[in-house]
């Protein structure tokens, strides 16, 4: 397991944009499949983005187009951007790692073992 640690969360008016940034710990960070779900009031977390180490990257439906995931593995860090943000973007966003490097689905939070504490994300109509 590694140490994450979630930031970039905010109150933005529908149609605006953020970047959520995952900043982890250990040393091995390039090796990680690196992903973000999310979860609002009352609903199950769902995927979101997910970026292996190959910088192969995978979106849920409801997002592809308008956000990106992309990682910096010099810093640690992966990232979110977000843009056109719609109200129903809101949730708590979380990042997560895969550092065991057995990875049977990107989007099933089952295949990680390491979580941010998770930042919020409002988005206003």
């Amino acid at each position: 397991q590694v140490q994450l640690v979630d930031s970039g969360g905010g109150l933005v008016q529908a149609e605006g944009s953020l970047r959520l940034s995952c900043a982890a710990s250990g040393h091995t960070f390039s090796t990680y499949t690196m992903a973000w779900f999310r979860q609002a009031p009352g609903k199950e977390r769902e995927f979101v983005a997910g970026i292996r180490l190959t910088s192969i990257t995978r979106y849920a439906d409801s997002v592809k187009g308008r956000f990106t995931i992309s990682r910096d593995n010099a810093k640690n860090t992966v990232y979110l951007q977000m843009n056109s943000l719609k109200p129903e973007d809101t949730a708590v966003y979380y990042c997560a790692a895969n550092t065991q490097g057995i990875l049977s689905n990107i989007r099933d939070l089952r295949d990680y073992d390491s979580w941010g504490q998770g930042t919020q994300v409002t988005v206003s109509s």
